[in-house]
């Protein structure tokens, strides 16, 4: 019974450090080579325009 009170979100999972680790050494360069592009620089504008008329009200 302990177990399904620890456990009440299905999709609540616990993941090894390393496979984060992992992940995350994956994401990075992907991520650096979007925003180095010209098309990730005008999404990034878009979000900062609208992150920070968001801010504003």
């Amino acid at each position: 019974m302990a177990s399904q009170e620890k456990r009440q979100n299905p999709y609540e999972i616990e993941l090894p450090q390393s496979i984060i680790n992992s992940f995350a050494r994956f994401l990075v360069p992907e991520i650096q080579k979007l925003y180095a592009s010209e098309q990730g620089q005008k999404e990034l504008a878009e979000w900062e325009k609208k992150s920070s008329d968001k801010s504003r009200e």
